[in-house]
């Protein structure tokens, strides 16, 4: 989420709200003022993606031990300044902001077509940063692999922005690191940006919003409305259009174009706008249409943190937990579970499934013109019916209504006008009901025997229990991942399978140094295509 233009106007028309800082120093200020606390900074992970993935293969979507490297040494550095961090994964998709959702995969999807007719053209991937997409299911395994790197993870379960914001003011910690102006507008503590951070130095640029506030003679809780008024993703452009060409037209009477008259005309507009009398609510100072209105109080309530009011809205109308959609079907005490394990980023998906009945999956690197092997979404539909069955009932109720999973995931052809709605499908093998308290719960040599059944029973390959059960865990989901794909596939050879098995066996062994030596070899579309599938499983 961001403010449209405000980072803009930040840096070239209002620079002294850009603030150098030295961030040892900075938490060396912080422990001087709070002697009791630590120096902490949240991150919010999802905006730092790009900063970290520097690896040079990528478009092969793999490199985990040269990315992992990269993780380790952002974070010691850190650890040298005496700074703790907290890292923050947005794990849902709020449906206030689904159609900005889907702008953006949208328009992913045609940065993936520029980057194939690149390598169509020219044999090799782009080298340009301009021309760059970050490796499929990139979010999810940088959370498993923060925390075994021993750090704090957490995912959140409503607006990944508003969660940073809040958990940062109400822990007392010192910065929020990011990228994203929407920081500048909560009441929370200092944004520092992840783009102009320098590792080496350990320096970066503070977003101030206090002298942002200076310049335009606003106070820090107008903030809100001016992010509406200008447009962010859940307050579309669109919407405020009137309102900025009346704030636009007052504004260039008075004053000749400048740079950001955009950012000055909506904060005069504001100013001239404010409540006149104690008591008076700021929007009911305004000549608003009904939909005016009923947007400025939803966008400017969604950035009041707890305990936080507006002069320009009545109350805060943000309910303080997601409502759960799917209550009636799960028991509450696997609902608690799944909350706390998507919390602490200990499990994928399966809240979104038990809480909301949504599941979403982000643009993968395909090829809509180069279709030899399926689509990921395609492909592990079965799956996904699968591990419906297992949280969902899969029979109608009594009314005969039968319970589904919306999915939105993007791949090649799908236009994402609505979601397709999946239905939960039993497993094959299952012998009676699947007790979901005992398989998430219990450690016992018997659960453990009926995870790795359950598991197989997912990928349909029941029939080969007794042959994995010589393997080890991680070895036993990669021969099923890889078994699965060449059934399901048929067109999978002999020697891309050697391929994936060997990389499993041999690469974990290696150390970093050691895959740096290595050279990959001549690679195609095929090669492409299949690495995309396993890395997207």
């Amino acid at each position: 989420m961001g403010v449209k233009g405000l980072q803009y106007f930040m840096e070239v028309c209002c620079p002294d709200s850009c603030v150098p800082v030295d961030l040892k120093q900075m938490a060396g200020n912080h422990l001087e003022a709070h002697p009791d606390s630590t120096a902490s900074l949240v991150v919010d992970a999802m905006a730092c993606l790009r900063y970290w993935y520097r690896c040079p293969a990528w478009v092969h979507g793999g490199q985990w031990k040269e990315y992992i490297n990269i993780l380790q040494e952002f974070i010691n550095a850190f650890t040298a300044a005496g700074i703790r961090l907290i890292f923050f994964f947005d794990g849902t998709v709020e449906e206030r902001k689904r159609s900005e959702w889907i702008k953006r995969r949208l328009r992913v999807n045609q940065d993936i077509a520029k980057v194939f007719q690149h390598i169509k053209t020219h044999n090799q991937q782009p080298n340009s940063r301009n021309l760059f997409c970050l490796p499929s299911g990139l979010a999810t395994f940088s959370r498993f692999a923060l925390k075994s790197l021993g750090q704090e993870t957490f995912c959140s379960v409503r607006e990944g922005d508003y969660e940073v914001a809040d958990y940062a003011l109400s822990h007392n910690c010192m910065g929020i690191l990011g990228q994203d102006t929407d920081f500048v507008i909560y009441n929370t503590v200092q944004y520092l940006s992840i783009s102009k951070l320098h590792l080496n130095s350990m320096t970066t640029v503070l977003f101030s919003r206090e002298k942002l506030c200076r310049v335009l003679q606003l106070h820090v809780h107008d903030l809100p409305l001016l992010s509406c008024l200008l447009g962010n993703d859940v307050v579309h452009e669109q919407q405020m259009q009137r309102l900025r060409n009346v704030a636009l037209d007052s504004y260039r009477m008075k004053c000749k174009e400048v740079q950001g008259d955009r950012v000055y005309a909506a904060a005069e507009f504001i100013n001239i706008h404010k409540p006149s009398c104690e008591g008076t609510v700021g929007l009911s100072q305004l000549s608003l249409v009904k939909a005016e209105e009923e947007a400025l109080e939803r966008g400017i309530c969604m950035y009041l943190l707890p305990g936080q009011t507006s002069p320009w809205v009545k109350r805060s109308v943000w309910s303080s937990e997601p409502t759960c959609a799917m209550r009636e079907f799960v028991a509450g005490d696997i609902l608690e579970a799944a909350v706390e394990q998507h919390r602490r980023a200990e499990s994928f998906f399966i809240y979104n499934v038990l809480y909301d009945g949504v599941v979403e999956c982000s643009n993968t690197l395909e090829d809509e013109t180069e279709m030899e092997l399926p689509p990921q979404a395609i492909l592990y539909l079965p799956m996904r019916e699968r591990i419906y069955g297992i949280l969902l009932p899969t029979e109608p109720d009594g009314s005969g209504h039968t319970v589904s999973v919306k999915e939105w995931f993007v791949f090649p052809g799908n236009p994402l006008k609505e979601p397709t709605r999946v239905t939960p499908k039993p497993l094959r093998h299952l012998k009676g009901p699947l007790d979901l308290r005992s398989l998430w719960f219990k450690t016992d040599p018997e659960v453990k025997t009926i995870r790795t059944s359950t598991l197989l029973d997912i990928f349909d390959l029941y029939e080969f229990t007794e042959e994995l059960k010589y393997f080890d865990s991680p070895l036993i989901a990669v021969i099923c991942l890889v078994t699965y794909i060449a059934i399901q596939t048929r067109q999978l050879s002999l020697e891309d399978v050697d391929a994936y098995l060997s990389q499993a066996v041999c690469v974990r062994f290696k150390s970093f140094r050691e895959t740096q030596q290595l050279r990959g070899v001549q690679w195609s579309f095929r090669h492409l295509a299949g690495a995309t599938l396993i890395v997207r499983c």
